[in-house]
């Protein structure tokens, strides 16, 4: 397994207020598997994430990365699994007033020591060049490496970040609500691009959507968080109204798009 997760809670406390963000959760993700999760907003979905790039850790459970119990692991070792992880965020994170290669080019400084950084800042080697440029027309913008990312669409900069994510050349990637702020035409080019290079690559893939009918046609798997618990786990193509009505219980339903060629009632193509 790439990730197994044994009864992982994690607790925020703040003064002596508590938030329960994750309880007792379980979950089991092989190499090169493409999983989604879904639920609704503060279900515990980006502090699920947040464990699995080690950027927190358990208040208890195990996280285990590869056959290594993450608690274990020494600064440099985190340090070094993080860089076989790269993570796609809502929020592009990208320097606004640099090029799109530039951009792309950052991706790598995970594993380039200080004297290569420096060297590279003022004049890029020809290897890591030629890398980003792969990056950058791997997902469509080799003709816009010398624009700034502030002159480029939402869309674009999304793709600029997922550059950048295949500049660290990562074992797993990981996609939180990624495409939460692009509209669905938008979102589902973003999605099927994150598979396209998971699967080239043989990476494994792991995204949170709001969009369900897109989870299941790009996903095999499904996974479903409820107040910091699973709530189901199983192949897309066992998702069914009824599953979906007590996910999305006690909250505001998503909106319904056209209907999909693959719809079966009419939460299966429902957005949050």
């Amino acid at each position: 397994m790439i990730y197994a997760l044994d009864s992982v809670t994690k607790v925020y406390r703040q003064g002596r207020a508590e938030t329960r963000a994750l309880n007792a959760l379980s979950l089991r993700v092989a190499p090169g598997e493409h999983v989604a999760l879904l639920g609704r907003s503060g279900a515990g979905k980006s502090t699920l994430f947040r464990l699995l790039n080690a950027t927190v850790r358990p208040t208890a459970g195990t996280v285990v990365f590869d056959g290594r119990d993450v608690s274990t692991m020494s600064g440099a070792e985190i340090r070094a699994m993080r860089r076989r992880i790269g993570t796609v965020y809502q929020q592009h994170n990208l320097v606004p007033t640099l090029s799109a290669l530039d951009n792309t080019l950052s991706g790598a400084l995970g594993r380039w020591s200080l004297t290569h950084t420096l060297r590279g800042m003022v004049r890029p080697f020809k290897d890591d060049l030629a890398q980003a440029l792969r990056a950058l027309e791997s997902v469509g913008l080799a003709d816009k490496r010398h624009a700034r990312v502030a002159d480029l669409s939402g869309g674009q900069q999304q793709r600029v970040a997922i550059a950048r994510v295949l500049m660290q050349d990562p074992q797993v990637i990981l996609a939180d609500e990624a495409v939460a702020s692009l509209d669905p035409g938008l979102a589902a080019d973003i999605i099927g691009l994150l598979t396209r290079i998971a699967t080239e690559g043989g990476r494994t893939l792991l995204a949170s959507l709001h969009l369900v009918d897109l989870a299941l046609e790009h996903f095999p798997r499904i996974v479903a968080v409820r107040d910091g618990a699973i709530e189901f786990d199983v192949a897309s193509s066992e998702v069914h109204d009824d599953l979906l009505t007590k996910l999305y219980a006690n909250t505001s339903l998503p909106a319904v798009q056209e209907p999909h060629e693959r719809s079966d009632g009419p939460l299966l193509n429902c957005v949050r």
